[in-house]
């Protein structure tokens, strides 16, 4: 990836949920730890479901029940809020603060080619689709080209033995037949 798709990458950060009120205020299902973390990284880009994207300044927020809500500019009543149910809220990953060495934010990782080196074979486990919180370790789900899903677990030095984000690969050690 050259520098300037790099500096122009986004990645998803949570979702519009649903609608509160009758005023355009709407749900926020956030993907972000801790969960308000979301709003630090106003304005978003809001993708709808044809695809279409478009900025939208952040109003106000606040927490509501176990949930979030947020009122963006432009969105003034509930016909407005019900269109944009299910748009994907995006962020430019540049806006994310560096992390020390061997961490990694889960859109790096996403994508990433799984390399298996079990038992001195090298095995193609597939590619992460996504990544799990599971309480104890966090969790790849990895999908191989014939559609089989594993999930290994993110125990670095364990189970994941290297990143490596320019070579677009993760290995580990894991039973391919697991």
């Amino acid at each position: 990836m050259d520098k300037a798709s790099a500096d122009n990458a986004t990645t998803r950060v949570g979702e519009i949920s649903g609608v509160h009120g009758v005023k355009g205020w709407v749900k926020i299902y956030s993907e972000t730890a801790p969960k308000e973390k979301i709003f630090e990284y106003a304005p978003w880009s809001v993708v709808d479901q044809n695809g279409v994207s478009r900025a939208y300044k952040l109003l106000n927020w606040q927490s509501a029940g176990k949930g979030l809500i947020a009122q963006l500019e432009g969105i003034d009543d509930r016909d407005q809020a019900l269109a944009m149910m299910g748009s994907v809220i995006e962020v430019g990953t540049d806006r994310f603060e560096p992390l020390e060495d061997g961490q990694y934010y889960w859109f790096q990782l996403q994508g990433l080619k799984v390399i298996s080196r079990y038992e001195g074979q090298d095995y193609n486990l597939g590619v992460v689709q996504k990544l799990m919180e599971t309480g104890a370790n966090d969790v790849l789900v990895v999908k191989s080209e014939d559609g089989q899903e594993r999930l290994i677990p993110w125990t670095p030095k364990l189970h994941v033995l290297k990143v490596d984000l320019d070579m677009g690969q993760i290995e580990v050690d894991w039973d391919p037949d697991f």
